[in-house]
């Protein structure tokens, strides 16, 4: 398939390797001038998405996304597919969306869970939003570039899916740290704890498989010094996606509103920027109940 691959940064980069090495005809594009081992680069995004079936869009947020998509679309052959795999506002990408199918094309938003290591390994989860048709062309693509692929609804129901999970996940890191820092202050052993907890009602992803606390429970970011696996700063960005959504729906969402607070004093105010979203536990280790 030709492919034009647009923004390859730390993400993109190793997904557009992954499509090479499955034998596809791939044309990147960067404004940092990035390119990729044994793709083509363009000149502009323009250029790359020319004569392309598929344009693959990775990038920072929705007024990239929706510049991005201005330039390319006039570009691209009818019945192209434009997939865009960025975690950007769900306004944006329905708004690309509508972009692409006017002009006779096909559009899926298809956000990832799984991280850096994820795209170079290809074991991706990707969240998609769009047509049967469209979802159709894209899936031999994300079974090169990840391990599932799930179909969520119409345009923006990938965007949707991504900021409801990762709007789950900040505040359940939040609980769980702050419950950790309790049990310090309380004298329970954190292994105690996790042993209680792992196996009785406050189960969660982020006491189980990501444990917060140094030592305890499976290998996480917590043992390598909070080195991030997800860092704190894309929390922030998820969390603050998921409250601009609830704004545009008029969803109450008091929760999800703290931890985008929480976040943001963690990342602009504190320590938090550049750590993972779980050294959130020695941010309320060192703090009193004031």
């Amino acid at each position: 398939m030709k492919i034009g691959f647009i923004g390859l940064g730390n993400m993109g980069a190793p997904m557009a390797k992954n499509l090479v090495a499955a034998g596809h005809e791939v044309t990147g594009f960067d404004t940092a001038g990035i390119v990729v081992e044994d793709a083509a680069s363009a000149a502009t995004a323009a250029e790359a998405a020319k004569g392309a079936e598929v344009v693959i869009t990775m990038l920072p947020n929705g007024k990239i996304l929706q510049a991005v998509a201005d330039q390319v679309i006039p570009a691209m052959d009818t019945g192209a597919l434009l997939l865009d795999c960025s975690t950007v506002d769900v306004d944006s990408a329905r708004a690309a969306a509508e972009k692409a199918e006017a002009a006779g094309l096909m559009a899926v938003d298809a956000p990832v869970s799984g991280g850096i290591g994820g795209a170079a390994a290809g074991t991706l989860t990707f969240m998609a939003g769009g047509t049967d048709e469209g979802f159709a062309k894209a899936k031999p693509l994300f079974d090169i570039m990840g391990q599932k692929a799930v179909h969520c609804g119409a345009s923006g129901a990938g965007q949707a899916a991504k900021i409801c999970n990762n709007m789950i996940l900040g505040i359940t890191m939040i609980g769980t740290c702050e419950a950790f820092a309790l049990a310090d202050k309380l004298g329970l052993d954190r292994q105690k704890m996790f042993d209680v907890v792992s196996t009785s009602s406050g189960y969660s992803w982020t006491m189980n498989a990501y444990c917060p606390a140094p030592g305890v429970g499976p290998q996480s970011p917590a043992d390598n010094d909070y080195k991030p696996g997800f860092a704190s700063d894309l929390m922030l960005k998820d969390l603050r996606l998921s409250q601009q959504a609830a704004i545009s729906a008029d969803a109450d969402t008091p929760m999800g509103q703290l931890a985008e607070a929480l976040y943001a004093t963690f990342v602009e105010d504190e320590d938090g920027s550049g750590r993972d979203f779980s050294a959130m536990l020695p941010r309320f280790e060192k703090r009193g109940r004031g």
